[in-house]
């Protein structure tokens, strides 16, 4: 089912960073900053150093810390970028208009410019000027690189605190870069409740989990990068064709035919298959649950003859 989504209910997660980041690197690496244009003046939050000492510093250096862009100039300072739920990067040529509301910033290189912009009237993204690796490190929360770690580390990390699984995959200062998109991906693949606790799972069950986490980010990167190919990734968001079961919701589970559930909370939601990951068990919507109590449909079957009779 074609969707058409322009901005989602997540921050651009792992995947979507690492391929931004790559496609940065073949456009402003070695470039020079000539000027930083900012319209929001949200979204500047240091003030020391000056953002003025970046104007003429070239980049040295792209890095991801989380779901954060990095980039490093001379004098090591670094730039950090936190897109939040609605900001994206566009490639432009160079001088390109900043346009409020949605622009919030503009770097001009000698080659083109890097426009941020922001959907939504909430401004949430982030900038910081930062200088060295300490200044880094405090804005890094911690958690794990698991493409970089071992399954021993990936254990500890999880079983560090008693959690549902989807609250310790998102948590960033247990794991790096994972968010409400992916870890839905992540969950389906391990075939695991996203509600199951962390330190109630058994041995088997954390090496799939594992596995789940690096095959579900590996592959993305790769799909990702194979989409945006030599041109810069403008269709960042969290609900992509040929995903399993995030943002599929009553669409049928690719791997047993079941539809696929919803736990709904705040402006976010977690996709699920019964049939595949909770054995056959519907998981509690809050504010339906609340609502219906004793009378909460307990089957995805029951669900369904509940929204028939409701019709």
């Amino acid at each position: 089912m074609a969707r058409t989504v322009l901005y989602s209910d997540s921050v651009p997660e792992l995947p979507d960073i690492v391929v931004y980041i790559e496609a940065l690197e073949s456009r402003i690496l070695g470039q020079t900053i000539e000027q930083l244009r900012i319209a929001s003046p949200f979204l500047l939050r240091t003030a020391s150093p000056p953002i003025s000492r970046i104007q003429g510093k070239t980049v040295r250096h792209l890095r991801r810390i989380g779901k954060r862009i990095c980039l490093g100039l001379e004098d090591d300072l670094w730039l950090v970028l936190h897109l939040m739920i609605a900001g994206r990067l566009h490639w432009r040529k160079k001088g390109a208009a900043l346009s409020p509301p949605r622009g919030l910033a503009a770097f001009d290189f000698p080659n083109g410019t890097l426009l941020w912009t922001e959907a939504g009237s909430q401004k949430r993204a982030s900038l910081h000027l930062v200088a060295g690796e300490d200044g880094l490190k405090n804005l890094d929360p911690g958690g794990l690189e698991v493409l970089e770690s071992s399954p021993e580390a990936f254990a500890s990390a999880l079983k560090s605190e008693n959690h549902t699984l989807k609250r310790a995959l998102t948590d960033p200062r247990l794991f790096s870069g994972i968010g409400n998109a992916y870890s839905d991906e992540i969950l389906f693949e391990a075939q695991l409740s996203p509600l199951a606790l962390t330190q109630k799972l058994k041995d088997q069950e954390t090496e799939r989990l594992y596995a789940a986490t690096r095959n579900t980010l590996d592959r993305w990167v790769d799909r990702l990068r194979t989409e945006a190919g030599a041109g810069f990734p403008e269709k960042v968001t969290a609900f992509r064709e040929g995903m399993a079961v995030h943002g599929r919701y009553k669409e049928s589970c690719p791997r047993c035919g079941a539809k696929i559930q919803r736990i709904r909370y705040a402006s976010n939601e977690t996709n699920y298959c019964p049939n595949c990951q909770t054995g056959g068990k519907l998981l509690a919507d809050r504010s339906l649950s609340r609502l219906l109590r004793n009378d909460w449909p307990r089957t995805p079957e029951a669900l369904e003859s509940l929204t028939r009779n409701a019709k």
